[in-house]
């Protein structure tokens, strides 16, 4: 525990601009004067690094691009691979594990070690690994990497220990799964094949043994070469050579006849007692024609032949329709007896796998199921109703049903949302599922002891929102809201829809979420706003619409002669009772009255909206001068004020929603007033606009294409505030209208010192963009032209994370004595076109990160445009916040106070005057202020929160949640109840005042208010730049969770921002984790791994410790089921009286060694917990041995007994045999 003082005695400055802070302490603008000094701050933090540590908890989701699928039969678990090396094996709700090959190589095919806790996994990269499933998180204890050979297929029959490879090729090798080394038995091709065959039989596709004879193994050749060889004698018992290639073979439980799928579309059926031809041909899906052949038809890739005790038997494959059916989907046929059942899937089918109650091969198999992994989606179908109908699945499969666009995670929220939102959820829920439970029901899971609500919000490209529980480290679907209901239908070539046709026109941009009040607000792609309030009764409702212009920029403003008939610009911060916003310069003409309308139209008409989440108003940005508005970067709504804040590149716009009014709307520019810490110098007029429709409304499909993937992006304006610390200084010593230019940085080189990762920092935390996962390359999406520069990957490098955004379209005219310098290409920069704006450029996506990329990637300019050309009006709004605070220095109260951060490091605080009785606030207007307050960070403000005086965080007021449909009750009326948290009201013993935390991409402040002098600032990178942060709850005290471009995940103490960890987590190659990524409390943290999947992770040390007990069991011990008893005339008749002994043929006693060159063994890289496996696991063995020592002693005397016995017994014998010798000695033949 440490103790932080700071004693603040006069340092402090004033001006009446405001202030700017600096790295060091409090510092403004004009002469310093002396300031009241407040009490000394004893605040006593309680976090160290001991309380944090950082690993993954769950993933939940479908696995991205699976390739490979396994079943238990006796567990009942099932296991999935992945093209990226992952694997996921999943059993009963909650029992859910990930794991990832090192390797990183696709994994090609599963086998289960049936009911022993095992997995073996074929990659690509030619490897074999067991991984042990006896322990919570899986760890591999063996691989085996082959050198000269590819595996293509393997086979491990039931309770072997011997598993079969088949190679490229079309070799078979032999592995002892127990210690993981091969054997020296091998079936080489041409010993497998007659040695009059000349041609190579391809790789093997195909092994298994017969369930007649373990000693006799089925190999199946690519070219359409069948091979059952004798293990014993070595040598092929038969051989078929069919004309079509050969995908899949599937036995007949007796082992008398097998199936096989082909290439050609057809099926054919062999019966060993006759192999020279097939005994049946079918083309399941082909008809014959009119001139009498048959159609051509698509490979069948695999086919199940499985029997049934009171039924036909199934055969169940994928595949095999008829080529001239084009835009079929893909489709599973299962045929029995004479019904031919056909399912289409949405997706195509990566493999499937029939479900049966035995694991033995030679017993009626009895199919009860059939698991269908398909490219993005997981389905099971029933097999004992005779319509065949799916079960629910009760994993959360569907995350990516329409592509992830955003995301929020909120832990410790209210314990009655969960149930209320699964109880509205659970109405809407599909019908048509099978009544029979999920059988994939494995593994064991108990809830834990250390759980709380947890709920992830996710926004789609569609416009749906879904809302998850996660609590537990669990995932389920608790009620989903289409935002897209609000509006009417675009009608396509109508409006302006004609000429800017958008797939995705509702896709989710942020959303902000109030569990206490239930406030819901969405920011859509459209630049547009709905505001949603919950209720538990549907109603009639008539969705209010706002229609708002942020004003434009400067250079926007057309000179008198051009101009001097149209009507000006209104005055920023007008107040607007009514829905109306300032008019155009170009209103006056057609094109002007066709430019005031949104983008999409709101329903004018009284619509009927279910319980749940209802939406109350609707706010629109208007298009300008043909260009559609630039895209909403900051949001905050506070239910206790009524106010609904946000912003863009061009402005700040308040909105009252409870009087449905546009309060303020200004530019960021005006929001300075006369303490604009920057000169900004004015441009020439632009006399003609380029149209930006082109790259305005891009989709987000456009830009991640399997190969080359090419995007269009703008290149913000390379500015940034010197990191020169003297240079700093002088400039901010100066006054706002005099900014030092700094001469030493006009020619400094574009070079980074290392590679950081690919993209910038957002513009406002939850604005996500994936950029995959989409239907298809004509899918268009706008993206902000401000933001667009997040998407920077120029030769493996970022671009300015916080320079100035720029809007497409609108050309930067350099200015100036050194203006000419920033036209010029840089180092690897590519050449601007004529088309676009002088800051969009084309590049090219993925690169790699060499030493020639990191000479040509791009840095932070250092012109002397720092503070003059390019610090223009383009300054985006980045992050909002609303709460009690102090908005002016010589405030002795809190009021309710607007936070504004934006792209320039700059921090704004704007006063408001809220009435504060209900008629009041209802009737009279809410006035707002700008106070000219100004602090100043390096890089793009992230984040605000408030600290009281003994360090906990002051949460934003908030208004009780009461239904808004519920009835009235004329005994008690409705009024508001407002939960107001003020910095004043706990603080009687340290003084009047906050603490105010401010994190932006390159730098971290603390500020006493109200004198905003600053107490702590830690520069928090220098390379790289910070793309999330959070103040949130860890071990009853609070922190600052930051996650940079460069992978690094790390906390800071608040307030004295004192390091606690700072961990390497992963390599950041991907706009989705940078989009996705965001904390919470408690210690957790999320971001969309993959397209589909969410990765949860915690960072608390607490909870690392926790894990194991709340990770799910994947093992539990089962006896496995006893074979059934053939009986004497089938085990008489059948053959296979005598086992197998497959010990004595491959063994290194009869085998000999195998070749070292061919395979080399790895040992397991095991963890803590591996360790702690292994070593109960050698407990174990020597319990097992000591138990075995004393049986074999027990058993060697039971042998002695029992020798001693004979022993009496023989000599009684003899002893009986010596007397009827001398009895019988002296008696003739006849007297006997």
């Amino acid at each position: 525990m440490k103790k932080f003082r700071k004693v603040l005695d006069g340092l402090t400055t004033s001006s009446p601009g405001g202030t700017i802070g600096s790295p060091s302490c409090g510092s403004a603008a004009g002469t310093p004067t002396a300031a009241p000094t407040p009490k000394e701050i004893d605040i006593q933090e309680t976090l160290v690094s001991e309380n944090f540590q950082l690993c993954k908890t769950v993933r939940h989701g479908f696995p991205y691009q699976p390739t490979a699928l396994a079943f238990d039969p006796v567990q009942k678990i099932l296991a999935i691979g992945s093209r990226s090396g992952g694997v996921r094996i999943l059993g009963r709700p909650g029992v859910d594990c990930y794991c990832q090959h090192e390797s990183g190589a696709a994994v090609l095919q599963l086998q289960f070690l049936i009911n022993e806790g095992a997995l073996v996994t074929a990659c690509a990269d030619d490897t074999l690994h067991l991984w042990n499933l006896r322990q919570r998180r899986p760890a591999v204890l063996h691989s085996l990497k082959f050198n000269r050979e590819r595996i293509t297929f393997c086979h491990l029959p039931f309770q072997s220990k011997w598993l079969y490879v088949g190679t490229e090729r079309g070799n078979t090798h032999i592995v002892n799964i127990e210690s993981f080394i091969l054997s020296g038995y091998v079936i080489m091709w041409n010993k497998a094949i007659e040695l009059a065959t000349k041609t190579h039989p391809g790789p093997v596709v195909h092994l298994s043994d017969s369930p007649k004879d373990e000693g006799k193994l089925l190999i199946g050749f690519e070219s359409g070469t069948i091979v059952q060889w004798d293990l014993r004698v070595k040598k092929a018992d038969f051989r078929i050579y069919y004309d079509e290639a050969i995908h899949s073979v599937s036995w007949h439980h007796e082992g008398k006849q097998f199936m096989c799928s082909h290439s050609d579309g057809s099926l054919t059926l062999w019966n060993l007692r006759n192999t020279t031809k097939p005994f049946q041909v079918t083309f399941p899906h082909g008809k014959i024609q009119k001139d009498g052949r048959k159609e051509s038809c698509k490979p069948i890739l695999k086919v199940e032949y499985k029997t049934s005790r009171n039924s036909e038997p199934f055969v169940i494959f994928s595949g095999g329709l008829s080529y001239d059916k084009a835009g079929r989907r893909p489709t599973l046929t299962i045929m029995h007896g004479k019904a031919i059942t056909v399912l289409e899937m949405d997706y195509p089918i990566v493999e499937f796998m029939a479900l049966c109650e035995t694991p033995y091969n030679n017993e009626v198999q009895e199919p009860y199921a059939v698991v269908v992994l398909l490219e993005k989606d997981l389905i099971v179908v029933d097999l004992t109703q005779s319509n065949f109908p799916v079960f629910e699945n009760p994993y959360p499969m569907d995350i990516h049903e329409s592509p992830v666009t955003c995301t929020a995670y909120f832990a410790e929220c209210p314990p009655d949302i969960i149930p209320i939102l699964y109880s509205i959820g659970a109405k809407h829920k599909k019908t048509g599922y099978s009544q029979k439970e999920w059988p994939i029901s494995g593994g064991t899971w108990t809830l834990g002891s250390h759980t709380y609500p947890e709920i992830i919000i996710t926004g789609h490209a569609d416009g749906s929102i879904k809302f998850w529980d996660a609590s537990a480290i669990t995932l389920q679907m608790l009620y989903k809201l289409k935002t897209s209901k609000v509006f009417e239908k675009p009608k396509p070539g109508e409006g302006r829809a004609a000429d800017l046709v958008e797939d995705d026109p509702f896709a989710i941009q942020m959303v902000s979420w109030c569990p206490k009040s239930r406030i819901f607000c969405v920011v859509g792609i459209s630049a547009h706003i709905i505001l949603y309030r919950f209720s538990k009764y549907d109603a009639n409702t008539q969705i209010v619409s706002l229609e708002v212009r942020l004003p434009c920029e400067s250079e926007d403003v057309i000179s008198p002669s051009e101009n001097e008939n149209n009507p000006s610009l209104s005055e920023p911060g007008s107040h607007s009772p009514h829905h109306q916003h300032p008019a155009s310069p170009s209103s006056g003409t057609p094109e002007g009255v066709k430019d005031s309308i949104p983008h999409l139209k709101v329903k004018d008409r009284t619509v009927r909206v279910p319980p749940g989440y209802q939406a109350e108003l609707v706010i629109q940005l208007l298009w300008t001068d043909g260009e559609p508005p630039q895209q909403i970067t900051s949001l905050d709504i506070n239910s206790a004020y009524g106010l609904l804040a946000f912003g863009n590149c061009n402005g700040l716009a308040v909105v009252d929603y409870l009087q449905k009014t546009v309060l303020l709307c200004m530019s960021t520019l005006d929001l300075y007033g006369a303490a604009d810490p920057y000169q900004r110098l004015t441009r020439s007029p632009r006399r003609n606009r380029q149209s930006t429709s082109e790259f305005c409304m891009r989709g987000l499909s456009n830009f991640y294409s399997d190969s080359k993937k090419r995007i269009r992006t703008s290149y913000q304006s390379l500015t940034e505030l010197s990191d020169n610390q003297q240079s700093v200084d002088m400039e901010r010593s100066k006054s706002p209208t005099s900014v030092h230019y700094p001469t030493s940085l006009h020619n400094d080189p574009r070079v980074l010192p290392e590679p950081v990762a690919s993209l910038r920092a957002s513009h406002c935390s939850p604005v996500f963009y994936l950029l995959d996962n989409v239907k298809g390359p004509g899918r268009k999406l706008s993206l902000p032209t401000d933001l667009k520069t997040d998407l920077d990957h120029v030769n493996g490098h970022c671009t300015s994370p916080t320079s100035q955004p720029c809007s497409a379209g609108k050309p930067r005219v350099p200015m100036g004595p050194e203006g000419p310098r920033l036209t010029r290409r840089g180092p690897g920069r590519p050449p601007f076109r004529k088309a676009q704006s002088a800051a969009c450029m084309e590049i090219s996506l993925p690169v790699s990160h060499t030493e020639e990329s990191r000479e040509n990637s791009f840095s932070r300019s250092r012109s002397s445009s720092v503070s003059s050309i390019d610090r223009d009006t383009k300054e985006a709004i980045t992050t909002l916040q609303l709460g009690e605070s102090f908005g002016r220095k010589g405030d002795a109260l809190p009021t309710p106070c607007l936070w504004v951060g934006t792209s320039l490091g700059v921090v704004l605080l704007i006063p408001m005057s809220i009435p504060t009785d209900q008629e009041e606030r209802m009737e009279e207007p809410v006035t707002i202020g700008p106070s000219g307050t100004v602090m100043m960070l390096k890089g793009s403000v992230l984040r605000f929160a408030f600290l009281d005086c003994m360090g906990a965080l002051i949460q934003s007021p908030y208004e009780v949640w009461r239904d808004p449909n519920a009835p009235e009750d004329p005994d008690r009326p409705r009024r508001r109840k407002l939960v107001n948290f003020s910095p004043s009201s706990s603080q009687d013993t340290c003084g009047e005042g906050h603490l105010a935390v401010v994190c932006s991409e390159r730098q971290a402040k603390v500020f006493l208010m109200p004198s905003q002098s600053c107490l702590f600032v830690h520069n928090i990178t220098e390379s790289s730049f910070v793309l999330r942060a959070d103040v949130v709850s860890v071990c009853n005290s609070v922190c600052l969770a930051c996650f940079c471009a460069n992978g690094h995940v790390m906390t800071l103490s608040l307030p004295s921002l004192r390091p606690l960890i700072d961990v390497n987590y992963l390599p950041l190659t991907d706009m989705r984790i940078a989009r996705t990524f965001c904390f919470t409390n408690g210690g957790q943290a999320l971001y969309l791994s993959s397209p589909t999947e969410i990765q949860r992770i915690t960072y608390s040390q607490e909870m690392c410790d926790n894990l194991q007990e709340m990770l799910g069991e994947l093992f539990t011990p089962i006896e496995t089921p006893e074979a059934q008893n053939r009986g004497f005339l089938k085990g008489f008749f059948g053959g296979n009286t005598h086992t197998f002994d497959r010990e004595e043929l491959f063994g290194e006693a009869a085998a000999g060694k195998a070749s070292r060159s061919l395979a080399q063994h790895i040992p397991g890289q095991v963890g803590v917990e591996g360790m702690k496996v292994a070593a109960s696991g050698v407990v174990g063995d020597l319990a097992r041995a000591r138990i075995a020592l004393d049986e074999r002693g027990q058993r060697l005397g039971e042998l002695e007994d029992r020798t001693a016995m004979m022993m009496t017994s023989a000599e009684t014998f003899s002893k009986h045999a010596h007397e009827l010798m001398l009895k019988c000695k002296d008696k003739k033949w006849y007297q006997f």
